[in-house]
This record gives structure tokens, sequence and C-alpha cells, in this order.
């Protein structure tokens, strides 16, 4: 069922609607949340997959899924990533006030519609410079209760990263912070559909279902994902301006001291720097978008031996 979670005039003479399709009732509750960002196209894939499962075996779901395809339809429909409006990142908004602005009270009224849920997983991409592998991202503080959950959604990897200011006003932290376990997954890359990445989130979900007594038909096996720590994860950044040119595949596991790329200046055709990787283990990062400056995140290693 096709439901209105947000309606709000526009100036254009149009509405802002948010909708959400609950498919089941009763019983347990997960939600799926995606197109916070509007260049984060990766959760659409995975929402009209796991819909038309839903709808096509009712008889084996056991609960209630709410599936939100589009929290910023706006950002979708012009391919930016934050409120084309106001020019402001939705995720930064949260949890939002109902007398506040009209992006305080979008934040508001979401927050009381996913909240109680049993849990909610928020699917993200990253944006146009950077390739991420499917990952579940968790702030340390909640780790202990997360961890679990994350290790049934077929990701490969679950990052648990220190706590920060600016995550106390995302989504995730404020529906955990309610109580609403919820985790935040990262994969592909901004304005495109990884259909390989999708499937594996897809699977995952349905093993997080079974596993919550929501869902009754055979589930695939999950495989157990690396579990890290910032501690164990290297940061590689461009130090000057120019052109990265990769010299490694996404994804790959690399060596000390490897080549993952170089910095060119295709005025002079010049070398201005070659980038080595400062530990071994696998690039869960790499940028894609060519063009770089001093300061440019290029790559994230997470180290081996984990």
């Amino acid at each position: 069922m096709i439901e209105n979670v947000v309606q709000l005039p526009l100036a254009v003479g149009e509405d802002l609607v948010i909708q959400k399709n609950r498919i089941g009732s009763g019983g347990k509750r997960l939600c799926v949340v995606t197109g916070t960002h509007g260049d984060e196209l990766e959760g659409q894939y995975v929402a009209w997959r796991l819909a038309g499962i839903l709808n096509e075996h009712p008889e084996h779901l056991q609960g209630t899924v709410d599936l939100y395809p589009a929290l910023n339809p706006l950002g979708i429909s012009t391919m930016t990533r934050g409120i084309p409006l106001c020019d402001l990142d939705m995720n930064r908004t949260f949890p939002g006030s109902e007398g506040g602005s009209m992006s305080e009270y979008v934040a508001a009224k979401l927050i009381q519609d996913l909240s109680g849920a049993d849990v909610c997983v928020d699917i993200h991409a990253s944006n146009v410079f950077l390739r991420e592998i499917p990952q579940v991202r968790i702030n340390e503080d909640t780790a202990q209760r997360l961890v679990p959950l994350a290790q049934r959604l077929n990701m490969d990897l679950i990052w648990i990263h220190g706590a920060a200011t600016v995550l106390e006003s995302t989504l995730a932290h404020s529906l955990n912070a309610l109580g609403t376990p919820t985790l935040v997954v990262e994969m592909g890359i901004g304005l495109r559909l990884t259909r390989t990445y999708g499937d594996q989130l897809l699977r995952g979900l349905l093993s997080l279902m079974a596993h919550l007594g929501m869902w009754t038909a055979p589930v695939m096996p999950v495989a157990p994902p690396l579990v890290s720590s910032d501690g164990s994860v290297s940061f590689v950044n461009a130090a000057r301006s120019g052109i990265f040119i990769p010299a490694v595949d996404h994804a790959a596991h690399v060596e000390r001291d490897q080549t993952l790329g170089v910095v060119a200046d295709p005025l002079t055709g010049e070398t201005l720097e070659t980038l080595k990787s400062p530990a071994s283990g696998l690039l869960f990062t790499l940028r894609e978008y060519p063009v770089v400056y001093e300061g440019s995140l290029i790559a994230r290693i997470l180290g081996g031996g984990l």
C-alpha cells in the first residue's frame, strides 16, 4: 500500500511528496530507506527488487516491510546531492523540528514515521568521486548492538568508526538514539546503479528478515564480512593537484608501498606524484573521478591481519 509520509506545497504550484510502500501487516517491522542524497541511486534498484519479491511471494512474509525509495525526491529529480530549494544536505537536519523550516519539518515527520521499527536499513551510495565496496558503517557507540545485525546483510565489510559531531544530525544517529536499530549501508558510486552490489544486499536483506522471523522462504547463506575499526583503516590523499590515473583495480588486495596510481599534469606531461599504499590490505575505497586537488581523498585501505 502506497502512503504519503510527508506532503507539503511548493512555491511552484506543486507538492513535495515523500512516499512509502507498506507491504504486509503486523508482526515485526523492517524499514528500508534510500534516496536521502539525490546523487545516490544504488538503493533504487534494491527497493525495486525487494518490493517485487515481497509482492510475488506474500505467503512468506510474516511481518511488515516499509520501503522508502526517495527521502529526497527533489534531489533525485535534479541529480543534486542536497535539497535543491535550499542547497542543504538532508542527512544533516535530523531529528528535525515540526516548528522549524521546511527541511526540519520533513526530517521530524520522517523520524516519527520510522521510529519504533525493529530494524531500519539506510542505503547510501558513495558520491561521484569515490567508489566503495559494499559495507556497513557503524558508530562505535552502537557497535555492540548493531554488529550482529550487520553480519546478516551480506556485505563485504563492517566499518566501525569513531564518533563525530556531524554524525549526530544524521538519520541513523537520530534513530539509534531513539532506540530504533539503524544500519547504514554504503556501496558503489554516485549517479549509478551497480546491479551486482544491489543483488548482494538484496540477499542480505532477506537473510536479515529470516533472522528476525519475518521471512519463511529458504535464503541463500551470506558470507561473513570483515570487521574493522578506524585503527585498521589507512587513508591516501593527494599532495598535488592534477589528474589521478589509477594503477590498481578497486577492491583488490594491495601490498605496502605498492603504487596505487599517479597524479599527472596533462599540460606538461609531467608526473607530479606517485601514490603508494601505506599498508597491505583491501583497497575498499578508490578515487573514481580523475580530477584531484591537494588533499583529495584517493583511497582507503583496510589493513591485513584482521
